[in-house]
């Protein structure tokens, strides 16, 4: 598909910096809260960033279809190759308990892989964007600054982040394995940006979630140099069965 991803990477960064102060905003004011049919919560302020990010795709791209988490548009859609995925708020029970992990996602799907990501975590007042290899940057105070995996990197003091502070066994087998020293907890995609950014070094977790939740972290950990596997090292792949994703291996550039 002919398009240009840098122009609507670009285009779209102001629309996701303004969709994070709303969704600021509207928990400031009281948000309403909801519980979906699979036992997750939802909020207002899920819904009218979704609203906001949609819009614009659908100005920018409006051939390609949208896969959003809180809608039900395209997820019957079968042999999907291009297309974006949108999980407006990753990590809704952070925002509906005033914590700062969550993020805003939009991840472009090209031929089934990731082309390019966009990630704001608005509490945390970071912007991050990637439009292809050795094209993944920062927003910090107006400045774009390159993602560096290999920053801060100690090999004897590899850190990860981690889903739970609880390590299952065939999780520590991979820490063992990769010497993983110590790892943070963190449940929203930002963990794909602060491994590309070199704050940590990797991720590694069971089949969970679903694509939405990692493609647009996905594509900026890659474009930094890093990696995103499954556990028998094979290439993660979109637009499979229910969007589920296969286990995970993330890998900061230094550590591949």
């Amino acid at each position: 598909m002919e398009i240009n991803i840098e122009k609507i990477v670009r285009d779209l960064i102001d629309t996701f910096l303004n969709a994070g102060e709303i969704s600021i905003k509207l928990r400031k004011d009281g948000l309403i809260k909801k519980i979906k049919s699979d036992n997750t919560p939802v909020s207002n302020g899920d819904m009218e960033v979704n609203k906001i990010i949609i819009k614009k795709l659908k100005e920018l791209t409006p051939s390609i279809p949208i896969i959003s988490e809180e809608t039900p548009e395209n997820k019957l859609t079968k042999n999907l190759k291009n297309f974006w995925l949108v999980d407006p708020i990753d990590g809704t029970y952070d925002y509906i308990n005033n914590l700062d992990e969550f993020t805003i996602n939009a991840g472009l799907i090209l031929d089934n892989k990731p082309a390019a990501g966009l990630i704001c975590a608005p509490a945390k007042k970071r912007m991050f964007f990637s439009y292809g290899i050795d094209n993944a940057y920062e927003l910090i105070d107006g400045k774009e600054i390159k993602l560096d995996g290999s920053k801060n990197f100690n090999k004897s003091k590899i850190k990860f982040v981690s889903y739970s502070d609880k390590i299952k066994p065939e999780i520590q087998k991979i820490f063992n394995k990769l010497n993983v020293k110590e790892y943070t907890r963190m449940k929203s995609s930002l963990k794909f940006c602060v491994i590309a950014s070199g704050e940590f070094d990797g991720y590694v977790a069971e089949p969970r979630a679903c694509e939405w939740d990692i493609a647009a972290g996905h594509a900026i950990l890659k474009h930094s140099g890093g990696s995103v596997t499954d556990f028998e090292n094979n290439e993660i792949i979109y637009g499979k069965k229910d969007f589920k994703n296969p286990s995970l291996i993330l890998k900061s550039s230094k550590i591949i």
